[in-house]
């Protein structure tokens, strides 16, 4: 009978204990938050030195600072605002709404004089885990003028993490297939078990986008009818990026779940944006997190199993904007 106790007794103490260590880990991977580097304003808005430490005084930065702000209250200030388009002597943006596979697709198409204003920003300006904002506030925090949201780099343990220029996270992820935006805004797919990170960025990538698949690599459809992320074919809100030619972009999403809209498979997104004449287009974080934030303003429907529409909080976006 003693003996029959004490193995009752250890079985008990045995599954407290895994039941306890499961739920820390659950926790730990998708709650607790863990900061693990806040990023200067500066290199949040993309004018980092490729993470090079400046040996400026602050009284140079600061005035530095406050000759950006002047150029770009200048740039913003001369601006022409429509309802759907923004434009100024470096920036032109012009939102299209389309109706396709009974669904509603926004379309922002972007031209740029330089690749600087194509830019990331961290959720609460900082990298670490389970660091989440809603896409509009990371996008008024930086004064974006168009966001989307991006490859939520937080929900991964692994995957390149570079943003304007800055090396977070170097830890290759198995088989993943990444967008590499170049110095000069041209886009580059990678597989990470090909490159490493520190190779990227001394090549000049500014940013490494690490969700995917590919959608379209010049001008052909990369995705099978069949391929869908997680390997379960369905259609949902999703957002994806692309490029037309030198710096001319298309920032693409759609609704999704709701009795409205359908959403789309990967293969349908793909062929939407070869139809807009993408010459590369990558696949984004999608379902809940499918936002489009232009001039302040979240213009599409959000929602992440349709009974509302709400934007679910992130840990990215890309962005235009000075």
């Amino acid at each position: 009978m003693g003996l029959f106790k004490n193995k009752f007794v250890w079985a008990v103490l045995y599954t407290i204990l895994l039941v306890s260590f499961t739920l820390y880990a659950a926790l730990d991977t998708f709650v607790v938050t863990r900061v693990y580097s806040v990023v200067p304003s500066d290199e949040n808005n993309g004018n980092s030195n490729n993470g090079s430490n400046s040996s400026n005084s602050s009284t140079t930065e600061s005035a530095e600072n406050e000759t950006a702000q002047d150029n770009t209250s200048q740039f913003t200030e001369s601006a022409v605002i429509t309802e759907n388009s923004y434009s100024d002597q470096n920036i032109s943006i012009t939102i299209t709404e389309y109706r396709e596979y009974d669904t509603t697709i926004y379309v922002a198409d972007v031209r740029i004089s330089s690749a600087e204003y194509l830019q990331t920003a961290f959720a609460q300006s900082s990298y670490g885990r389970n660091i989440t904002e809603k896409t509009s506030t990371i996008a008024e925090a930086n004064n974006a003028i168009l966001a989307i949201n991006g490859d939520y780099y937080g929900s991964q343990t692994k995957g390149y993490v570079l943003k304007n220029g800055v090396l977070y996270r170097e830890t290759a992820a198995a088989n993943q297939e990444d967008l590499v935006i170049w110095e000069d805004g041209s886009f580059e797919i990678i597989t990470e078990s090909d490159v490493t990170a520190s190779t990227l960025l001394n090549n000049g990538a500014l940013q490494i986008l690490s969700f995917g698949p590919a959608l379209v690599m010049d001008g052909s459809i990369s995705v099978t009818e069949s391929e869908e992320v997680g390997k379960a074919k369905a259609s949902n809100p999703r957002t994806a990026i692309g490029i037309i030619d030198d710096l001319h972009y298309l920032f693409v999403v759609s609704d999704g779940r709701t009795d409205e809209s359908e959403g789309l498979t990967l293969y349908q997104l793909a062929e939407f944006m070869q139809d807009l004449g993408a010459d590369m287009a990558y696949n984004l974080d999608g379902g809940g997190s499918s936002t489009m934030v232009f001039n302040g303003e979240v213009i599409n429907n959000p929602t992440t199993n349709g009974n509302s529409i709400k934007e679910r909080s992130v840990s990215d976006i890309v962005y235009i904007g000075y």
